[in-house]
């Protein structure tokens, strides 16, 4: 069994970033800006915030930090990424979410100009996934395809894992099974078409599902999204599958653990991400390769208005 682990991945990933950074401050130009909105004080989201910033700081970025009370007008948020949008030392910004329920998250993510939208959750760069298209995509579906390679990777196998990531290609998944679990548009769908853009056989199921422990024992891949403590169990898995846990959850004890029960799961997977620990991590870091594509795309359009 190959433990997925994500914080290690995200690590290379960022060391590359970094590489790439001074590759382009050498030239002369800005660092790559980060602007964050932070609306509340939910202590989960300020917890994310501040690792967030503090690892793009560690990589190279410059961040841009804006926090708002939890009884902000949608005015004074859509002012505030109206700045940011302004900005040319921004490159790609960062709504935290869930913001309060008084507020329209899916109007103020739209109003992010596609090309500084660090997700990848705008319309323009949902539309180009669906075509197969454009580099500014969902962050956790990034995230989790790159574990995905990492499983099958050969030189992982080997134990060869030296400048891994810089080498990592993409696997083609011709005559594989996946099926994701959660139909979100943060992680189920796009995660099913970057599926579908590798050649598996898809299948996308919810927790409505009646069959799940049929199409989870059919299946090569199993990708957990849906945010249920230990929905598939782990003698549902079949010898040899490769499972990616996005899912988190916090139990009445405070402990964190995924969709998946990992502890039975691991038994039977050939490869497995932790939960927390695994799909995570990786999510921060596709945040910041994201936003370094940006900062890529504008200093070309500096260089050639």
């Amino acid at each position: 069994m190959k433990l997925l682990d994500g914080k290690w991945l995200a690590s290379q990933v960022q060391r590359t970033l970094s590489q790439k950074i001074d590759h382009e401050c050498a030239k002369g130009p800005r660092k790559p800006g980060l602007g964050v909105i932070l609306v509340g004080e939910n202590p989960a989201s300020l917890s994310y915030v501040k690792r967030k910033e503090k690892v793009a700081e560690k990589t190279g970025f410059r961040t841009f930090d804006t926090r708002l009370a939890s009884d902000v007008t949608f005015e004074d948020v859509a002012s505030a990424i109206d700045r940011y949008n302004q900005d040319p030392n921004v490159d790609g910004i960062l709504l935290q979410l869930p913001l309060p329920s008084h507020l329209d998250s899916n109007t103020l993510l739209d109003r992010i100009r596609p090309d500084k939208d660090a997700d990848g959750l705008h319309p323009v760069n949902q539309g180009l996934l669906m075509r197969g298209e454009g580099v500014l995509r969902p962050c956790t579906p990034k995230g989790t395809l790159k574990l995905l390679d990492l499983a099958l990777s050969d030189r992982m196998a080997e134990g060869d894992l030296d400048n891994l990531e810089k080498d990592l290609p993409a696997v083609d998944l011709s005559g594989k099974s996946a099926l994701v679990v959660g139909r979100s548009i943060l992680v189920g769908k796009p995660v099913a078409l970057l599926l579908l853009e590798r050649n598996a056989t898809v299948t996308l199921a919810h927790s409505r599902t009646e069959n799940l422990k049929e199409l989870v024992a059919g299946s090569d891949i199993v990708v957990a999204a849906v945010g249920k403590p230990h929905m598939i169990p782990g003698d549902w898995v079949r010898e040899g599958t490769i499972v990616l846990d996005v899912g988190i959850n916090r139990l009445e004890d405070g402990t964190l653990t995924g969709d998946v029960d990992f502890e039975s799961a691991r038994k039977r997977a050939a490869a497995i991400t932790p939960a927390p620990g695994g799909v995570g991590p990786m999510t921060v870091a596709m945040l910041l390769e994201n936003t370094f594509f940006a900062y890529q795309q504008h200093l070309q359009s500096e260089r050639h208005p």
